[in-house]
C-alpha cells in the first residue's frame, strides 16, 4: 500500500481536481516476473475485451486432488511475487489457481476496482469448465488487497466455494485510505467510494466456512481492519493471529495456517 505521504499528497490534489481517477492510486502492478519455483505449471491466458488475462494452474505431485485453491494477490507485483504464499499450499497437496489481473505480469491492460472483480468471475467461470476443477472443493484465497475480489466472489459464488480465506485484507478500499490519510476522513468518506467492500459482503456468507489471518504487528493493513471483517462474518469462521509483519503467516507460522485450511 502507499504511505500516509503519498495519500496525503493524493488528496490534496484530488481536492482540487475533484474527477480524478482513484482506483490506480491502489494498484501497483508489475510486468517483471520472477522464476515460479513449481514441477507443475500449466499456464492460462484468457481474452477480455480487448486485453488477456494471464494464470497459472499449479498441481501437487499428488494425482489425487481434493482441493483447489483460487488465489488473488495483493497491489504490489505479480503472481510471482506471492509464490512464497502458495508455495506451501501446493506442497501441502492443494491445486492452485494463481491470477495475474490486467496490468500485473503478463496480463495487459489496466486494473480498476470493477474490472478487476469483473475479471475474477469471469476466469472462475472459465476455469469451473474444467473437470480437474469441477469436481474438487474450491476455496477463495485473498491477500491483502486481493481479500476485496475474494471476498466479492464469495459472495456471488457461495454454492460453488467450499470456503473463504482472508490474510491481511483491509476492510474496505475507503477505510485504507482514511487510515493513511486520517486528516481528510470527510472528504474521502464523501468522495472515496468503495463499489464493494469485505466488510459489507463478509455479511452475505451464510454458514461457509471462513479462515481469517492477521498480525497485531502489521504495519500496512491495521489489525482492526481484520477484527471488523471477522466481527461482521457469521459462523463458521476462524481468527489467526500470528507474530509478524504483513501477509507473512506463511512464513512465520506456515504449519498452523496449513492444519486451518486443512480444516476448512
Amino acid at each position: 500500500m502507499k504511505t500516509s505521504l503519498f495519500f496525503s499528497l493524493f488528496l490534496i490534489l484530488l481536492s482540487i481536481f475533484s474527477k480524478a481517477q482513484m482506483d490506480d492510486k491502489f494498484y501497483q502492478p508489475n510486468k517483471e516476473m520472477k522464476p515460479l519455483e513449481f514441477k507443475n505449471i500449466e499456464k492460462i491466458s484468457f481474452p477480455i475485451d480487448s486485453d488477456t488475462i494471464t494464470a497459472v494452474v499449479l498441481k501437487p505431485e499428488s494425482k489425487s486432488i481434493k482441493k483447489t485453491v483460487f488465489f488473488f494477490h495483493g497491489a504490489g507485483g505479480n503472481i510471482t511475487t506471492y509464490q512464497y504464499i502458495t508455495k506451501p499450499l501446493v506442497e501441502n497437496g492443494l491445486q492452485v489457481v494463481m491470477i495475474d489481473f490486467r496490468g500485473y505480469g503478463k496480463s495487459t491492460g489496466k486494473p480498476t476496482h470493477l474490472n478487476v472483480a469483473e475479471d475474477g468471475q469471469k476466469m472462475f467461470n472459465y476455469l469451473l469448465r474444467r473437470k480437474d476443477i469441477r469436481d474438487t472443493k474450491i476455496y477463495l484465497y485473498g491477500a491483502s488487497l486481493g481479500s476485496q475480489i475474494a471476498t466479492h466472489l464469495a459472495k456471488e459464488n457461495q454454492s460453488k466455494i467450499s470456503g473463504l480465506i482472508i490474510d491481511g485484507g483491509m476492510s474496505s478500499f475507503t477505510d485504507i485510505a482514511i487510515h493513511f490519510a486520517p486528516q481528510y476522513k470527510e472528504m474521502i468518506s464523501s468522495m472515496l467510494i468503495s463499489p464493494y467492500s469485505a466488510k459489507e459482503d463478509v455479511k452475505a456468507l451464510r454458514d461457509l466456512p471462513k479462515l481469517f489471518i492477521y498480525s497485531k504487528g502489521d504495519s500496512t493493513i491495521p489489525f482492526e481492519q481484520g477484527q471488523l471483517v471477522y466481527d461482521n462474518a457469521s459462523e463458521p469462521k476462524q481468527f489467526i493471529e500470528f507474530s509478524g509483519e504483513h501477509i507473512q503467516a506463511m512464513v512465520v507460522d506456515r504449519d498452523r495456517i496449513l492444519k486451518a485450511i486443512n480444516s476448512l
